[in-house]
């Protein structure tokens, strides 16, 4: 058995169709089924059960696969390791950001990263946080920005920053809102401090706009509404922060957005600060047991010494 076996075993495994792991291996399908039958022969056991076209694991079959799955890890890590020799810090970095994020923190990050390391190719991904931890457990990237908390325990964290998070209103007073909102409104229109405090409890029953399922900073103004007692009313969902503010421009509901993608020009939206002071806190995020690669090293020792530049 050869390691090329494990890898047809998994992508079987997670295509749960042989002729799907054959699209995405570039092989026959009956080639597939061969080679699985042979190996299943010199396992003398069978690896998956296929009936009414459904392909699952034997139980024997998961053993195989978790197995499998440490021995290909340790592979890629080591090719990782063993090709960084020859460099200085490697020849490639593969780097995640949700979209929330991405396009506020990385641009300048990466420029300089780039000027500093020309010869390292960088590959940016942007999805949500959610997909982002399945590529990073899967060894598909060295290293995301997300938003704390991660859902999986085998990632290691380190701080980026931390930031408030603002309530966005409406320019004009409107009458979903309170008579206490609508005024604090009107005050903040009429400053340029923009420092006003709302009491967030009074936004109980207002539409929100908020970002879909699948997006850590949605449940960060999840919790935040349970912490002041009620569910958010959605009245919108969206995949883009830049897209939840129009629509608040637009006077079809409020959102909150962190402090670093507040639009300074206020047009046509108003930021006022909330009276518990909430804040999200930025890490990168990598898979402590894999190995970390020199230019994911090189990326996040750049951000903080930027951060005491």
């Amino acid at each position: 058995m050869d390691i090329r076996m494990m890898e047809y075993v998994m992508e079987v495994y997670r295509q749960q169709s042989f002729t799907k792991a054959a699209d995405q291996l570039h092989i026959a399908q009956p080639s597939l089924s061969q080679q699985m039958k042979k190996l299943e022969e010199e396992l003398d056991t069978p690896l998956f059960i296929r009936k009414y076209g459904q392909v699952t694991p034997t139980p024997q079959g998961r053993r195989f696969i978790k197995r499998a799955e440490n021995i290909l890890k340790e592979r890629d890590d080591l090719l990782r390791e063993m090709g960084e020799a020859a460099y200085e810090i490697g020849k490639e970095l593969n780097i995640g950001a949700p979209a929330v994020t991405g396009g506020y923190v990385l641009p300048g990050l990466l420029k300089t990263f780039c000027q500093t390391y020309p010869h390292v190719h960088v590959q940016l991904i942007e999805e949500s946080p959610r997909e982002l931890e399945k590529r990073l457990l899967a060894g598909k990237l060295d290293l995301a920005i997300l938003s704390m908390p991660v859902e999986h325990e085998s990632l290691k964290t380190k701080q980026m920053l931390t930031e408030p998070l603002l309530l966005a209103v409406p320019q004009a007073a409107q009458s979903w809102l309170s008579e206490e909102l609508n005024e604090i409104i009107k005050q903040a229109g009429q400053k340029e401090s923009g420092h006003e405090i709302v009491p967030f409890h009074l936004l109980e029953g207002t539409p929100f706009i908020m970002l879909k399922e699948g997006y850590g900073f949605r449940q960060v103004v999840m919790e935040l509404c349970r912490h002041h007692g009620f569910q958010p009313k959605a009245a919108f969902e969206t995949s883009h922060i830049q897209t939840a503010q129009a629509l608040v421009k637009n006077e079809l509901g409020v959102t909150v957005v962190p402090k670093m993608v507040a639009q300074e020009d206020r047009n046509g939206v108003i930021y006022l600060h909330i009276d518990s002071c909430p804040t999200r806190t930025l890490v990168f995020a990598y898979v402590e047991e894999r190995y970390l690669t020199k230019a994911a090293q090189a990326f996040m020792a750049l951000y903080q010494n930027q951060g005491k530049a």
